[in-house]
């Protein structure tokens, strides 16, 4: 079972190195984390499976790496600047600022309301204030005159980027239709109220591709396209299950209802989460239809094509768009490999399950004691292995403790070099070392000329 808490995952976090608090030796700062050695590595792997799945298993996908600041018209004719906007409410007794839209929600907690029924401050009861809209995008100067010329905007998305640079992908990649755009970066969003943890930040990561098709002959009723659309909701979920090792009854899909699409959306479904506290979104699949090129192509007075060689016709492409939050994946990844389970002597032991391509360290060394006669042949072995995997070397406090540790950041494989591995009291060593599995905790003994292999058998994928 996963963790019953999101607490537990936060403490675990700080305590083994996965996420930090943002300058918290200054009290902090609202909705912001740093990710510590560990995070990383896990957000990197994940990271990294989305690429290997989205760019280098397919041949129809290429990847982008846009500039984060860029002309602010491109944020006016995607809509951004008049449109992504939530609504703001503040509480007039403890002046605490809401989302109304959450409130409404229960997203909160309990939906308080008066006697006529008006939603209520979820923290202390208090009236709100009526409900102003707001934009949530940061902005920014450029250059050294603070005024509106030089006004632009932190990246909400990533998706603008790729929309603005189709053509220059089309004719440098010789792309034919249908192809996908992909990118993995830094997005930013002014949010009224603080998340759960890593769910909901000021600053977080986005993997999206944008996938162009031909355009449909019908375009009120684009049968075709909807059933592309709904080919991709099937393969990132899979995605999920089969690469992150996500428990499918802990998966869903929830197709948006009419009333939620965007008014040049033909369709959108979110990949959701049992979070402990309900389902929460992980990723979008919008049918986004033709609206973001011929946005940018009408705002920029060059319209953005492309020529079909077949027809000899410039058309332009329908896009579908998967859109996944790397640090809500981080989050639910942690949530879903936390394990508290019998050790080998019975004792509570809290393992991480991390899939072996996921895993932040792959393998640890351990020599059985700071003994100084372990110590050159666990070396030897540490420097075999480190090239090829992340891997960790300790050799502090008992070998049995050592172990929990790893458990506990989800090391798939422990490696134990002991005195039978170097020999001892005249009696030559066998040159050969102990394999420990995480999750079996079972025992195997390996020579050191195929450690390697032995290792590469245990940790596919990676």
């Amino acid at each position: 079972m996963p963790a019953s808490d999101l607490e537990t995952i936060v403490s675990l976090s700080k305590r083994r190195g996965f996420v930090f608090p943002a300058a918290e030796i200054y009290g902090g700062f609202a909705n912001t984390y740093d990710y510590g050695p560990l995070g990383v590595e896990l957000k990197r792997n994940i990271r990294d499976a989305w690429w290997r799945a989205m760019v280098r298993e397919r041949d129809d996908i290429v990847g982008l790496d846009a500039s984060l600041i860029t002309n602010p018209r491109v944020w006016v004719a995607s809509g951004h600047v008049a449109n992504f906007t939530d609504p703001l409410v503040d509480c007039k007794k403890c002046q605490m600022r809401w989302r109304a839209d959450h409130i409404a929600e229960g997203q909160y907690g309990e939906v308080k309301k008066d006697a006529a029924g008006n939603l209520l401050c979820p923290n202390d009861g208090g009236e709100l204030t009526e409900p102003r809209q707001f934009n949530m995008m940061f902005r920014t100067q450029v250059g050294p005159v603070p005024d509106e010329n030089s006004t632009a905007y932190l990246p909400p998305e990533t998706a603008q980027g790729i929309f603005i640079n189709f053509e220059n992908v089309v004719a440098s990649m010789r792309r034919k239709l249908p192809f996908g755009i992909a990118q993995s970066r830094v997005s930013f969003r002014n949010e009224i109220t603080p998340g759960k943890f890593v769910f909901r930040t000021l600053e977080f990561e986005q993997m999206e591709m944008e996938y162009f098709c031909q355009p449909p002959k019908d375009r009120a009723n684009p049968v075709e396209y909807l059933a592309l659309h709904r080919q991709w909701i099937d393969t990132r979920l899979a995605w999920y299950r089969d690469t992150l090792g996500i428990d499918p009854s802990r998966l869903r899909i929830r197709d948006h209802e009419k009333e939620e699409l965007s008014h040049y959306s033909a369709g959108t479904a979110d990949i959701e989460y049992l979070f402990p506290w309900g389902w929460g979104e992980l990723e979008g699949i919008a049918a986004r239809t033709d609206f973001d090129l011929t946005s940018h192509g009408r705002e920029s007075g060059h319209p953005i094509t492309y020529f079909d060689e077949e027809t000899k016709e410039h058309v332009v492409p329908w896009v579908i768009e998967p859109a996944a939050g790397l640090t809500r994946t981080l989050a639910v990844t942690m949530l879903e490999a936390y394990c508290e389970e019998p050790d080998e002597k019975g004792d509570k032991r809290i393992v991480m399950k991390f899939r072996p391509n996921i895993a932040p360290v792959k393998v640890a060394v351990l020599p059985l004691s700071k003994n100084e006669k372990l110590q050159p042949l666990a070396r030897k072995v540490y420097e075999m292995i480190r090239p090829i995997w992340m891997t960790q070397y300790d050799e502090t406090q008992s070998i049995g403790r050592r172990y929990r540790r790893q458990d506990e950041i989800g090391t798939p494989l422990c490696v134990t070099v002991d005195f039978q591995s170097v020999g001892e009291d005249g009696t030559p060593g066998d040159d050969a070392v102990t394999i420990r599995e995480r999750d079996s905790q079972t025992q195997i003994r390996v020579p050191v000329a195929q450690l390697l292999t032995a290792l590469r058998d245990r940790l596919p994928g990676c």
